[in-house]
């Protein structure tokens, strides 16, 4: 497809800095070769995360400066109130300093050590937070979902028949939570249909399990609904939003993604009265760890510019072009012959390093060789969504295997433009033209949880 428009015309820049070849290998040397380690002043191009790295509109902007700073009962808090009553329609939303703070705030309460908490898919943090809380992840990915080269268009649902097979086996006490993480981030940013919640949410229901979404993309989720789920065609975002978020019984979300700011969260319980002794637990946690429930842990403007962004990330013309840019880039790398998850997802590209690096095994990590050589090649950072975002099993301890061996490219909002994702691709056929010379690479330090964050790499030459 041609490269789709942006609906916005730009008001100030940031010049960026283009490194050298020589520069940049002694960046990753002295970063331990891993990404996360890098200064931003020596990337060029940084598709390590979409989320906080958006571009705030004119509107966010002047938000920042009408954001109430009150410790309790501020406007700013009743703004955004307002706009997620209008939006998702639920009794008590609470703001938080961002997704994994919502999850802090959750998985402790509702989880009893032991049991298991079953997902899509689990990103990097809500697994890290269920395993802390003493709970076993379980990731019930539907088939194709792990299967790069089929073209479905709901690759992120849940395996139903295996969540029934599941709680059949386990029973519904043994199940703290079925979380619905749309878009399915670890599989692609692949969507979940409102076919697929609505079965979730029947299963949830018959075993008596609380049903939560993981909703850092949901309105991106929302827009390949509209594309792709014929009954929604004619449906507004909004609509399918409430639709969707209706099935639930809460929800967490990181509002650095689809809300379009630096910092932000929430955590939110469809009906308060159903669950009271939820809310009242939730809500003694956020005060003890975030602060006084009027803020959050965020300060006024934040709340502000949340309340705007939420409406702003939901606008038609906003995500055409918001995956359009994914579309683009993914149609640049099948010209290229570089092996991708397709159909794209919404938040980025995600380039199956396991196939473009065959030579390299599961457990020498080629996502993450790949982010290394991309940015060597480049300066363009990106990251690893693989067997070495996993951490090792919390019952046996030994590595996991993901589904997938993908370096995952996510494209801020509002930041980059066509030529920049042409550098991209350019590097990326660069690369694989000298595929064969990358190195896998071994852990020589790590953490207990959440390794990828801050492990230290070398290369196996």
């Amino acid at each position: 497809m041609g490269y789709v428009a942006e609906p916005f015309k730009i008001k100030a820049v940031e010049p960026i800095r283009i490194t050298t070849p020589e520069e940049r290998r002694a960046a990753i040397i002295a970063a331990d070769y891993n990404n996360f380690g890098l200064s931003s002043d020596d990337v060029y191009i940084d598709l390590l995360t979409d989320s906080g790295t958006g571009a705030l509109s004119d509107r966010q902007w002047a938000g920042l400066m009408i954001g109430d700073e009150a410790y309790a009962g501020g406007r700013s808090h009743r703004h955004l109130m307002q706009v997620t009553d209008e939006i998702f329609g639920y009794d008590w939303v609470q703001p938080v300093h961002q997704g994994r703070a919502a999850e802090k705030v959750l998985f402790p309460f509702i989880t009893t050590p032991g049991q298991y908490v079953i997902s899509n898919t689990f990103f990097d943090t809500t697994r890290g937070h269920v395993g802390l809380a003493g709970g076993i992840p379980v990731d019930l990915v539907c088939p194709e979902g792990g299967d790069v080269e089929v073209d479905a268009p709901f690759k992120g649902n849940i395996d139903v028949p295996r969540l029934e097979a599941f709680l059949a086996e386990h029973g519904g006490e043994s199940v703290a939570a079925i979380v619905m993480t749309i878009t399915n981030n670890s599989v692609g940013g692949q969507p979940v249909s409102v076919a697929n919640m609505r079965e979730a949410s029947r299963v949830a229901r018959e075993h008596g399990v609380l049903l939560v979404i993981d909703a850092a993309r949901f309105a991106e989720n929302a827009y390949f609904v509209k594309r792709r789920e014929p009954e929604f065609r004619d449906a507004s975002i909004r609509e399918i939003t409430r639709t969707t978020f209706a099935l639930a019984d809460a929800f967490t979300m990181s509002a650095k993604k689809d809300a379009i700011v630096s910092m932000g969260g929430l955590i939110a319980v469809r009906d308060r009265a159903a669950h009271p002794d939820l809310v009242a637990g939730l809500q003694a946690n956020v005060v003890a760890g975030e602060g006084f429930l009027t803020y959050g842990g965020l300060a006024g403007r934040d709340l502000e510019t949340l309340a705007i962004g939420l409406k702003e990330g939901l606008d038609e013309n906003f995500l055409r072009y918001r995956l359009g840019q994914s579309e683009y880039l993914a149609d640049r790398l099948l010209e290229d012959g570089i092996p991708h998850q397709r159909p794209v997802g919404g938040h980025g590209v995600f380039v199956d390093a396991g196939a473009l690096l065959p030579h390299i095994p599961w457990y020498r990590f080629p996502g993450h060789a790949l982010a290394v050589e991309l940015y060597l090649e480049a300066g363009i950072r990106s990251c690893d969504i693989g067997s070495y975002l996993l951490d090792p099993d919390p019952v046996t301890g030994e590595p996991q295997q993901a589904v997938a061996e993908f370096t995952r490219l996510a494209i801020p909002r509002r930041v980059y433009t066509q030529s920049h994702l042409d550098v991209v691709a350019d590097a990326l056929r660069a690369i694989r033209d000298r595929a064969d010379t990358v190195p896998g690479y071994q852990i020589v330090e790590q953490p207990a949880v959440l390794r990828h964050f801050t492990a230290k790499l070398r290369p196996i030459v």
